[in-house]
């Protein structure tokens, strides 16, 4: 089922994960009625034609997963998941060698504007990918990437 992670299939049927059933089948009804392919105009392009195909299935996937209440509720947890992983706004972006190290406490710090800090776990910096880390007195965050 991760291919359902690729495309919205609420957005596709124009409906929102609060949406009950009878609406999303509201909405279904009316874009399948659209879409169909025996209601294509003729004319055409070949190019239109497969593209109001594609729309099609894809409006029938979304009603397959979302009227389903079991495929239903695994695509709003995989939902739920890739929003949480959104990256942050961040206020600025540093490198480790911009932050402080601190033995005693075995992690990096930097100074936020507002006087607080962030602080980044030494197991965090060894990862990969940057890190996005907060301040620990404002909303702010940076990301800290690693040096090249």
């Amino acid at each position: 089922m991760a291919s359902n992670l690729q495309k919205n299939w609420y957005s596709i049927l124009g409906a929102a994960p609060g949406d009950d059933l009878q609406e999303l089948k509201q909405k279904y009804q009316r874009l399948v009625l659209v879409l169909h392919p025996d209601k294509q105009k003729p004319g055409l392009s070949e190019e239109e034609a497969d593209l109001h195909l594609q729309r099609f299935i894809d409006v029938d996937q979304a009603w397959k997963v979302l009227s389903n209440e079991e495929s239903r509720k695994m695509f709003d947890l995989q939902l739920r998941a890739q929003e949480l992983k959104q990256s942050w706004p961040v206020d600025a972006c540093v490198t480790l060698e911009d932050m402080d190290w601190d033995s005693e406490n075995e992690w990096y710090s930097y100074d936020c504007r507002c006087g607080g800090e962030f602080h980044l776990e030494k197991d965090e910096a060894e990862e990969e990918e940057g890190s996005v880390v907060c301040c620990d007195t404002c909303s702010l965050s940076i990301e800290v990437k690693r040096s090249t």
